[in-house]
C-alpha cells in the first residue's frame, strides 16, 4: 500500500477514536442513570384522606410507560419509583429517604402536597436531589435562591386566589365573605392570596373556619359558616371535604356565591360525589382542557389524549381532570429530560427544569406557555376563570397572570353574568 494511503487510513483511524472518546466524555450521569435507565422517584397519596389525587401518579406512569414504548429518551427508558405516603408527612420523610438512599433515584418527580413536600424540602435541597414539578401551587416553591433544588409546577396557590379575590369585588361589591380553609401549609397559602388579592376590602372576610386533612366531615364547619351571615362562599377545601362542603351547603338551605380551588375542580372526584344539582353556578379556575368538557371533543390535542388513556391507562377515569394533569406534567420531565442530552447529572437537571422557553403542552387551555428561568421557578403562571353549569365547567374572561391579564381566549365579559 502507498505511503499516503497508510497515512489516510492512520488518519481516519485517529479521527474515529478521537469521536468515540468525545461521545463518551459526552455523557455524565448522576445517581440512577445509566446508558439504558433513567430512575426517578415520587411520594403520592395512594391511600388517606387525599387518595383521589392518586390517578395522577399513575397517569405519569402510564405516560412513561408510552414514552419507553416508543424507545424512550435517548435509547434510555424512564423508570418511575411512586411511592404511598398517605398524605402522612412523617411517612414522605421515610419513602423520600427510601428514593434518595436505597433506590439512588436521579431525581423526585411530582410528588404530591405543600406539607408531605415541606417535610422533605431543607433535606433533599442540602442533598442537592432536584425536587421537581411538585403537586403544590404553594408560593414557597419559587424560591430559587433560598432553596435551588425545589420547583412546583401548578399555578400559584396565591396568584389563583387573588384572580377569585377580583372576581369577588367586581361580582359582589357588598360581599360578605364566609372562608372554608385547611388548616396547613395549603390552605393558609389559598387564604394569604385571598386576603391580599381584597386588600382594603379585606374586611370583607366575615367568617374563616379550618379543619385538619384528617377529619372525617366538614359539615359543623359549613354549618357555623352559614351563620355567620355571609353571601360569598370561598371553598379552599381539597377534594374530598371540597365535595361533603358543597353537599353540606345545599343540604343546609345556604345558597351563597360559591368559589372553588381549581385543585379540587375535578368534575368526576368533586362535582359528581357531591352531586352536579348541588354545584350549579359555582366558580373556579382552570388552566388544562377538561375531558368532560364537550367543547373539546374534536379538539386534536384531546382524542390524542383520550386514545393514549385507551391504551395506556385503560382502568383510569377517561372523563377526570387530575389523569389530564398527571399527563401534562409528565410530558413537562420528559422535555427536560431532552433538554438535559447525555448530561443526566443532577446539576443539569435542574438547570434545564430553570431553562424552559414558550413551551406549549397540548392540553394546557389556548394561549398558555410554560416558561421558567434561574430566577423563575414557577412553571405554570396563569388560570382562567369557570363556571360549572350543571354538566360542565365554562370558560369566561380573560386568561388571569397575577396582575394582569392575558388577552387570547375571551369568552365573555369578565364579570359573570349569573353571578349578580
Amino acid at each position: 500500500m502507498p505511503a499516503f494511503a497508510q497515512n489516510r487510513l492512520f488518519c481516519a483511524a485517529l479521527a474515529c477514536l478521537a469521536a468515540i472518546g468525545s461521545a463518551h466524555a459526552a455523557k455524565s450521569y448522576g445517581p440512577g442513570v445509566s446508558d439504558t435507565e433513567i430512575k426517578i422517584g415520587q411520594t403520592m397519596p395512594y391511600s388517606g384522606p387525599l387518595s383521589a389525587y392518586g390517578t395522577i401518579g399513575k397517569a405519569q406512569a402510564a405516560y412513561f410507560e408510552k414514552i419507553n414504548a416508543e424507545g424512550g429518551i435517548n435509547g434510555r427508558k424512564i423508570k418511575l419509583i411512586s411511592l404511598d405516603d398517605g398524605f402522612n408527612p412523617a411517612k414522605t420523610v421515610e419513602q423520600t429517604r427510601k428514593l434518595i438512599e436505597e433506590q439512588q433515584v436521579l431525581l423526585l418527580f411530582s410528588s404530591l402536597g405543600t406539607v408531605t413536600s415541606n417535610a422533605v424540602r431543607k433535606e433533599v435541597n442540602a442533598k442537592k436531589v432536584p425536587q421537581i414539578f411538585l403537586l403544590s401551587g404553594a408560593t414557597q416553591w419559587d424560591d430559587p435562591q433560598g432553596y435551588p433544588w425545589s420547583m412546583g409546577w401548578v399555578p400559584a396557590y396565591q396568584m389563583e386566589a387573588k384572580a377569585y379575590a377580583r372576581y369577588v369585588l367586581q361580582a359582589r361589591p357588598n360581599a360578605k365573605i364566609a372562608v372554608l380553609y385547611q388548616n396547613d401549609d395549603h390552605g393558609k397559602d389559598y387564604l394569604k392570596g385571598f386576603r391580599d388579592g381584597l386588600g382594603a376590602q379585606a374586611a370583607r372576610i366575615v367568617s374563616e373556619v379550618s379543619y385538619a386533612a384528617s377529619d372525617p366531615t366538614v359539615d359543623s364547619q359549613v354549618v357555623m359558616l352559614q351563620a355567620s351571615g355571609a353571601d360569598v362562599f370561598m371553598n379552599f377545601a381539597t377534594a374530598k371535604a371540597a365535595a361533603q362542603a358543597i353537599r353540606k351547603a345545599h343540604d343546609i338551605g345556604w345558597k351563597p356565591l360559591q368559589l372553588l380551588t381549581l385543585t379540587s375542580s375535578s368534575v368526576e372526584a368533586v362535582l359528581r360525589p357531591a352531586g352536579f344539582d348541588r354545584a350549579i353556578g359555582i366558580v373556579s379556575a382552570s388552566f388544562i382542557k377538561d375531558p368532560a368538557d364537550p367543547q373539546w371533543n374534536n379538539n386534536a390535542a384531546m382524542q390524542e389524549w383520550r386514545a393514549w388513556m385507551k391504551r395506556y391507562y385503560p382502568e383510569g377515569n377517561s372523563a377526570d381532570m387530575m389523569n389530564v394533569v398527571g399527563y401534562s406534567m409528565a410530558q413537562t420531565l420528559v422535555q427536560v429530560l431532552r433538554q438535559c442530552g447525555g448530561d443526566l447529572t443532577r446539576e443539569n437537571v435542574m438547570r434545564q427544569a430553570a431553562s424552559l422557553h414558550n413551551l406549549e403542552l397540548p392540553m394546557l387551555l389556548p394561549g398558555m406557555r410554560i416558561d421558567t428561568a434561574p430566577n423563575d421557578f414557577a412553571p405554570v403562571e396563569q388560570v382562567q376563570l369557570v363556571r360549572f353549569d350543571g354538566a360542565r365547567w365554562v370558560r369566561f374572561g380573560e386568561l388571569y397572570a397575577g396582575s394582569a391579564t392575558a388577552s387570547a381566549t375571551a369568552q365573555s365579559s369578565q364579570i359573570d353574568p349569573s353571578a349578580r
